[in-house]
């Protein structure tokens, strides 16, 4: 929150957050890629924040072409407050409320028909149709608040999406549900399975042209299966495969 103008720490938090010990903690994140950027290409990132319901806000971003402001991508993200020392969730206060009102920015990233509200399916060993054993955070991987990194999660859920998807397609939509923290000393597993196969998955248009791939995963613990992060990713064949 401090690029917003918000946070007095390092932490994101305000003053009357610090006082009571609270973080933020992202809770949903959806990504569109409307193409992507070329090497060397100057670009520009416009961010913002609302408020998301009763105990939560909203966290924007646009990021243009620097010269003809064409938009490149469009990312929408929801976020919670939760006690540093206890892990646990947090409602927003009045105090930290009116702290936080004056920076409030009424506007949408992505429309509200295109935010992806549909729920993504849990995977199971029986349905998922590839996993990626053995992922270990480190030390590299964590925030300041120890939490893990936002972009790590997205890498590691790749890790099981076939070596075809990733060579002859590109993804163009990404949503993400955080479950559970992660810290340095847990072993992970990444499976995934494309959406045909989990029932009750469906096509989700979120980039207004259905994509050719969609898959489903769950990033997990490996040791009691308990659930980080559910995804959902879409996916358009590159040209050059056409």
């Amino acid at each position: 929150m401090s690029n917003c103008g918000v946070s007095q720490n390092d932490f994101g938090a305000t003053h009357e957050m610090d006082l009571r010990k609270l973080i933020w903690v992202v809770t949903r994140i959806q990504v569109q890629v409307q193409r992507y950027s070329k090497w060397g290409e100057e670009i520009e990132v416009d961010t913002w924040f609302d408020i998301a319901g009763k105990n939560g806000i909203r966290r924007d971003w646009i990021i243009r072409d620097h010269y003809t402001k064409e938009i490149i991508a469009k990312a929408t993200s929801t976020w919670t407050m939760m006690n540093r020392e206890t892990r646990r969730l947090s409602k927003i206060s009045e105090e930290v409320r009116q702290e936080l009102v004056p920076f409030f920015f009424n506007k949408l990233a992505i429309a509200r028909e295109e935010i992806d509200h549909q729920k993504i399916h849990k995977l199971t060993d029986s349905t998922a149709e590839s996993f990626r054993y053995g992922v270990t955070p480190g030390w590299n991987d964590m925030d300041v608040n120890q939490h893990v990194n936002n972009v790590k999660y997205i890498r590691w859920i790749l890790e099981s999406v076939p070596r075809e998807v990733l060579e002859d397609y590109k993804m163009t939509s990404m949503t993400l549900e955080f479950r559970r923290e992660c810290t340095q000393s847990d072993l992970l597993e990444s499976i995934s399975s494309s959406s045909s196969n989990v029932t009750g998955a469906s096509n989700n248009d979120s980039v207004n042209t259905k994509p050719d791939l969609q898959y489903i995963h769950l990033l997990r613990l490996q040791d009691t299966k308990a659930e980080l992060v559910r995804a959902r990713t879409e996916w358009h064949l590159k040209q050059n495969h056409k």
